[in-house]
């Protein structure tokens, strides 16, 4: 996103394009029948977020309805409306291939448990894009990687050691226990403190589950700060998550005590750094991501890519992409956002 060319203008025209269509009132709730569409083009697609009303997924998906008009396609939100349940997105799945769309956007809550369910959409000729969180490479078609998670851990690990001044007893509030981008993450992580000698004074002591759930993951703080008294820091790779530690310590005594970084969003996560309870975290641009995923899904369905590795594809103002080892496209690295520069952005 940030580190590709011409991102920084493309970011500039979607929050422009993002604030129209908000002003206009776009509502993207979905249900089991189906949700709000955009668009009216000859390309039906539909985006499946891990669940609805998270903050993060409702900006990835006003950033795919942006490309959906930009490309002529039509685009649905669906979703469950909680990310907990590995099987909660087939229903949603199956109903996509009843009804003859053209693509399908998911981002999974589990490798695993929603394959057999894509395998059947995509056997009645729907192109499937994971985003955000993929399943195992060959149920689908492409994963839009927003960045790589070794990329990702090895950022929030830094973030959090500059904050402790590199020793310290850490935990980790992730999203559900079976969410396959934060394991990958963690387990990185947790590598990462084994070997790199840089950080052979900090100690994770703990990792717990808010579910993507606000008062879950506000009440997994609490109970971490609890049952940890020593603790330095709290890394939370979930926008939900983060933003409820966020909540919680900066109404405690462990307000500028026990640090806390992870990945948020910026409109989120301002009031927190500017009243000094987080001093940095990370993210990629949702709004990016999502709308990469729609370029690449169109161009799927038109047949201008396979999704071999090698080829190539426009992606508007975003630039030219291309198709990596085991259908990947990477989005780019993440980005550092602190009190110096979270004034700059809105989303």
């Amino acid at each position: 996103m940030y580190l590709h060319s011409n991102r920084a203008t493309a970011l500039a025209a979607l929050v422009l394009s993002l604030s129209l269509m908000t002003a206009c009132g776009s509502d993207d709730s979905g249900s089991d029948s189906g949700g709000e569409s955009d668009g009216g083009g000859d390309v039906a697609l539909t985006m499946l977020p891990k669940n609805l009303g998270n903050p993060y997924f409702d900006t990835s998906t006003k950033g795919a309805e942006a490309a959906a008009e930009e490309v002529g396609a039509a685009i649905e939100q669906v979703g469950p409306e909680t990310g907990d349940d590995p099987a909660g997105q087939v229903p949603f799945i199956n109903t996509v291939a009843q009804q003859g769309a053209d693509g399908l956007i998911v981002s999974a809550n589990d490798p695993e448990a929603i394959c057999d369910a894509i395998g059947e959409a995509r056997d009645a000729g729907v192109k499937v894009v994971t985003f955000d969180s993929d399943t195992n490479p060959e149920c689908r078609d492409l994963f839009i990687n927003q960045a790589t998670s070794e990329g990702i851990a090895a950022k929030q690990l830094e973030l959090i050691s500059e904050q402790i001044g590199g020793a310290g007893e850490i935990a980790i509030l992730s999203a559900a226990a079976n969410a396959t981008n934060q394991n990958a993450w963690i387990e990185m992580m947790e590598a990462e403190l084994e070997s790199n000698p840089d950080y052979a004074d900090i100690e994770l002591v703990d990792t717990v589950y808010g579910d993507d759930q606000d008062q879950k993951s506000f009440d997994q703080t609490e109970a971490l700060l609890q049952n940890h008294p020593d603790l330095k820091g709290i890394i939370s790779p979930t926008t939900v998550g983060i933003a409820a530690a966020a909540r919680y310590l900066s109404e405690s005594e462990a307000k500028g005590k026990v640090m806390l970084t992870g990945l948020g969003t910026p409109n989120q996560m301002r009031p927190f750094v500017e009243d000094g309870t987080v001093e940095a975290f990370a993210l990629w641009n949702p709004a990016d991501l999502g709308s990469l995923a729609v370029y690449a899904t169109t161009a799927l369905v038109n047949g201008d890519i396979t999704g071999e590795e090698g080829d190539t594809f426009e992606a508007g103002e975003l630039g030219e992409f291309e198709v990596g080892a085991d259908g990947v496209v990477l989005l780019g690295e993440p980005f550092t956002f602190d009190a110096d520069n979270i004034g700059d952005f809105d989303f």
